[in-house]
């Protein structure tokens, strides 16, 4: 791919070169500078480059961010992806190019990457308590005129903290800041309306360092059945409410709406319809654009997850992981040189989905009554499969996920594709 007029600052990100055990990558490849990868002509299926290796369907990429995109213009709401996803500068640059608003921070590490690259917007959904992160936002906010951040705060004394930050430090412009709501039992965020309103007066009288635009919540937490449901819709119940009551502390500003997770957009989506041309609605989904074979999946198509909404994004799963097949040392079972280093499987074990023979390129599906992973170790997948199975000792076997977060964050480097295994690009992670 290339980037001719990057609208992030990505140039020494791809002149950086390969350091030597990248996995996933040709032994011999150390050295070589990241932006050469996909110029090599290389084809994971001809063993160009070693496995485990990941890799992302460039066709996918591109269909994805497309399709959300165009969800958040057909229904007026803005998408601030969150990065953590992926952390990768490469691919925050394409969700950049399809209309990204902003991009979504959760910890000062994030805060300095995006900055690094020039992301122009950032929504720091977390409370940000820590000293010298709240220093490096100052200095960051005074070096910048045009740099956009808010912030959220869930307790005077997070909002306190950040006032005091921006006062120590000299800022002479404002933190812009959301109030955050939560579920009780869940994660971060005030547990009821009234304390969300409560705390957004307290703000508007009492620290003029800090301007409040708006209310926020995150739903991501529940599962996708008719109890995760009834939770999500009381919650979005309460943020509706918050946001009414908030609404005339942020005049003349236009109100700010936003809500993270996943799954369950098109639900939100539909639940505030009617108020988007009086407040701003925006939306954090992060796992859209690579999506997965697991959970995301499963909630895109479960009807828990939506709303009546007339068309939700029809998202294609986009990472793989690729191994071999190394042992079938007993019946009905096979073993792949793939583990916890390198898929997740904090929601799920991963699914087998494709396999290739050794010195080919077809390619296979493997359906779930066929093959199935039983367990992980760090390197090592075991399968049960046929005895009968064709699947032999060194042809390729690839899985898919659930949960994308948790994979990108095993890999340094991983593959765009064509949709013949062709390697286009190689796209580097930041975690």
């Amino acid at each position: 791919m290339t980037y001719a007029s990057p609208s992030l600052r990505i140039e020494a990100l791809l002149d950086q070169r390969l350091p030597a055990g990248t996995k996933g990558m040709a032994i011999a490849s150390a050295g070589l500078p990241l932006r050469s990868v996909g110029e090599q002509g290389w084809n994971l299926l001809d063993g160009d480059v070693t496995l485990p290796a990941a890799i992302l369907i460039d066709s996918a990429l591109r269909h994805n961010a497309s399709a959300m995109a165009g969800f958040a213009e057909r229904h007026n709401v803005r998408l601030a992806p969150h990065g953590k996803t992926t952390m990768a500068p490469q691919l925050f640059d394409r969700q950049f190019e399809a209309g990204a608003w902003a991009l979504t921070a959760a910890t000062p590490a994030h805060l300095g990457l995006y900055r690094s690259v020039g992301v122009p917007r950032i929504i720091y959904a977390n409370q940000l308590v820590d000293a010298a992160a709240i220093a490096f936002l100052c200095e960051a906010l005074t070096a910048d005129p045009a740099f956009e951040v808010i912030c959220l705060v869930d307790s005077f004394r997070s909002a306190l903290l950040l006032a005091e930050g921006a006062k120590t430090h000299g800022l002479e412009r404002r933190i812009d800041v959301l109030v955050e709501l939560g579920m009780v039992g869940g994660r971060t965020g005030l547990r009821t309306a009234d304390a969300a309103v409560a705390l957004a007066e307290r703000i508007v009288d009492a620290l003029p360092t800090l301007r409040l635009r708006g209310v926020e919540a995150f739903e991501g937490i529940v599962a996708f059945d008719a109890d995760g449901r009834a939770k999500v819709g009381a919650l979005l119940d309460s943020l509706e409410t918050a946001a009414t009551g908030i609404a005339r502390f942020v005049a003349p500003l236009r109100p700010i709406l936003s809500v993270g997770g996943s799954a369950f957009f098109p639900l939100i989506v539909d639940r505030f319809r009617g108020l988007a041309g009086d407040i701003e609605i925006i939306l954090r989904s992060g796992c859209y654009l690579a999506h997965d074979h697991g959970m995301y999946e499963a909630g895109r198509t479960s009807p828990f997850c939506h709303g009546a909404l007339d068309h939700t994004p029809e998202l294609r799963p986009a990472l793989e992981i690729w191994g071999h097949i190394q042992s079938r040392p007993e019946p009905g079972r096979a073993y792949a040189t793939i583990g916890k280093r390198d898929i997740s499987h904090d929601a799920g074990l991963p699914a087998p989905i494709k396999w290739s023979p050794s010195g080919s390129r077809t390619v296979h599906a493997l359906a779930p009554e066929v093959a199935r992973i039983v367990q992980l170790n760090d390197q090592h997948a075991y399968l049960e499969i046929p005895d009968d199975h064709p699947l032999q000792i060194g042809d390729r076997i690839a899985f898919g996920c659930s949960h994308p977060c948790t994979t990108f964050d095993k890999w340094r480097v991983l593959h765009v594709v064509d949709d013949d295994y062709g390697i286009t690009e190689a796209i580097a992670t930041c975690f």
